[in-house]
């Protein structure tokens, strides 16, 4: 399994999300799991590296999480449980890793 975190360096939730990756992955007991992170630079390198707003999860290369066409070089929203926060909940992670 491959799990990537895209983000831009100005992004304030994407260190919740690796913090939240990380305890998914322990949930699910794949330790031999790395999430690779991938800091992008430019909206051009985020549209590329196929990010969807910062941060942006892709488990084997695919965003397991609805999105809409929004702007990649924009911070990123999630729906968790009728909230909007900046990162998906462990939960919902721990869904789109199995």
């Amino acid at each position: 399994m491959d799990v990537e975190l895209v983000y831009f360096a100005d992004c304030p939730n994407w260190r919740l999300a690796q913090e939240r990756l990380e305890t998914a992955l322990a949930h699910v007991r794949r330790h031999d799991v790395q999430v690779r992170l991938r800091r992008v630079a430019s909206p051009a390198e985020a549209e590329s590296a196929g990010m969807h707003g910062s941060p942006t999860v892709l488990v084997n290369g695919r965003d397991p999480f609805p999105h809409t066409k929004n702007d990649s070089w924009s911070c990123r929203l999630y729906q968790n449980g009728g909230r909007l926060e900046g990162s998906p909940s462990v939960f919902a992670l721990i869904e789109a890793l199995r």
